[in-house]
């Protein structure tokens, strides 16, 4: 038993409990639009790259609103906090759901996305913020790594459920499921609402509160010029790199706003988000290894579903299975990896788990229409594990540099940077993939001449793009492999003598 900030107790695995199942409901909604792509593109009648818009909007809004969340934790107190945010997701998840299917519409679905995104990037910093407050030094580790099983298995796990649900009509209790992508958000609804209600009875102010003033110019220009920098990607696939306008012009405007914004924040007294932390280079290389986690896991994780469904010819339901068991390794290894972390350090998982990581993303790069799905399911394990094996350790390792009293600011700085990563590689490649896809297909005279022949070129096109995009993750991986070479083996924090 704990006491909290008021001199109450409180049970630190009831809170933990709370926290991960809300947060595994909204990150569910990460991935999950992944296997409901093309059935979106039917339903909305858009393309592929609008389409991705449901996921490139959330993680973009996602990383924009997290370097607030610092500010949040510090002026509201826990237990509103979470019930805000609860709510916030609830609200988000409804709007899209209730979206009417049409073109004209979609930017309805993007606002509950928004709203949706919102919150969620609130709560990802909450979970560490409560882990560093609640439990003592020797436990951290482990209850990291379990925390992992929110920031990994949910979004591996996402595509499954999703699949299953688009595949036929279910019959469940004499309840009726159809296969509409509306349902997709049911499960997470669901989750949350009970949550939302837990939360009211059992959350606790555990995070320390004081009052302090909200830079707004700060807001302004962290959101703004993540907007702008992840927009600017985002519009590749429909304008090219060379267009000025929409894609040069807002990546630089991105740039030169977050460069202000992190002056600022070197200046004030009480910055938005506290930057210094990235002067500790035991949290900075380990952020940075962080970076290259999220890109590869993204880059090929959005992608995959897609390519399973419309070079492969699977089913919505069949796509999801064959990410199954790399989604189950992960969260069998998640919660190990934090034992791992205290028994032989963090370089040498560091090592191990992006060699694997690298292994398991070569082999994309050459697929086929003829691909084995058996080979598809064993790489993929193989890629899940070694992510598995790194998340959660180099995240320990870099908010273990940081005191205390600084864990929300660099609670937010990690996951901006890890939303970063994971926007940039979204908007990235399904911008590179569409690009490449429209670049390579086939004349539209041809489909009237010869349709067999148009199909097998248009086949092929998508083949091409889908390949470069697996290959750019593979490159992310390489790289974060090179950055093990600087991590420094943090001994394990029990071993440090501090005490909470």
């Amino acid at each position: 038993m704990g006491i909290d900030v008021h001199g109450k107790k409180y049970n630190a695995g009831i809170l933990l409990t709370i926290t991960l199942v809300a947060t595994f409901a909204g990150s569910l909604m990460q991935t999950s639009m992944a296997t409901a792509i093309p059935s979106l593109m039917r339903a909305f009648k858009i393309s592929l790259s609008t389409a991705q818009q449901a996921t490139t909007w959330f993680l973009l809004v996602n990383g924009a609103i997290i370097p607030l969340s610092a500010y949040l934790a510090t002026r509201i107190p826990t237990k509103w906090l979470n019930i805000g945010v609860y709510g916030c997701l609830l609200l988000g998840m409804l709007i899209s759901f209730f979206t009417p299917a049409s073109s004209a519409n979609w930017w309805i679905f993007l606002v509950g996305r928004i709203v949706a995104a919102v919150a969620f990037g609130t709560m990802l910093p909450i979970i560490q913020s409560v882990i560093m407050n609640v439990f003592p030094v020797r436990q951290i580790p482990v209850a990291m790594g379990i925390s992992g099983l929110v920031v990994g298995l949910a979004p591996a796990l996402g595509p499954t459920p999703s699949g299953w649900i688009l595949s036929r009509d279910h019959h469940i209790l004499g309840l009726v499921i159809s296969d509409s992508w509306r349902n997709i958000f049911l499960i997470p609804m669901i989750m949350i609402a009970i949550m939302l209600i837990f939360a009211l009875y059992f959350m606790k102010d555990v995070i320390p509160n004081h009052k302090i003033k909200l830079d707004f110019p700060s807001l302004f220009l962290s959101f703004v010029g993540f907007t702008g920098f992840l927009l600017g990607l985002t519009n590749v696939a429909d304008y090219g790199w060379t267009s000025i306008k929409y894609v040069i012009l807002p990546i630089i405007i991105g740039i030169v706003l977050l460069t202000v914004f992190t002056l600022r924040q070197l200046k004030l007294k009480e910055p938005f988000l506290d930057v210094r932390v990235f002067a500790v280079k035991d949290f900075t290389i380990p952020t940075i290894a962080i970076i290259f986690v999220m890109m590869a896991m993204y880059g090929v994780e959005m992608m995959l579903p897609t390519y399973l469904q419309n070079a492969l010819g699977l089913s919505p339901f069949h796509s999801g299975l064959t990410l199954l068991g790399g989604a189950l390794f992960m969260g069998i290894l998640s919660p190990v990896s934090g034992f791992l972390f205290n028994r032989v350090g963090v370089r040498r998982l560091t090592f191990v788990g992006f060699g694997l990581l690298a292994i398991g993303t070569l082999p994309f790069a050459f697929l086929t229409e003829n691909t084995s799905q058996a080979l598809i399911i064993v790489i993929y394990a193989i890629r899940m594990i070694g992510i598995a094996l790194v998340m959660m350790p180099l995240t320990t390792s870099a908010m273990d540099a940081i005191p205390r009293e600084l864990s929300s600011h660099a609670s937010a700085a990690n996951n901006t940077a890890r939303q970063i990563g994971s926007s940039v590689a979204v908007a990235l490649l399904s911008s590179v993939t569409q690009n490449i896809i429209n670049h390579n297909m086939p004349d539209h005279l041809l489909k009237l001449q010869d349709p067999m022949l148009y199909a097998a070129k248009a086949l092929s096109a998508s083949i091409d793009g889908f390949r470069v995009s697996f290959a750019i993750g593979f490159l992310f991986a390489v790289l974060g492999l090179c950055f093990a070479f600087f991590i420094k083996n943090t001994k394990p924090v029990a071993e440090k003598g501090d005490q909470k």
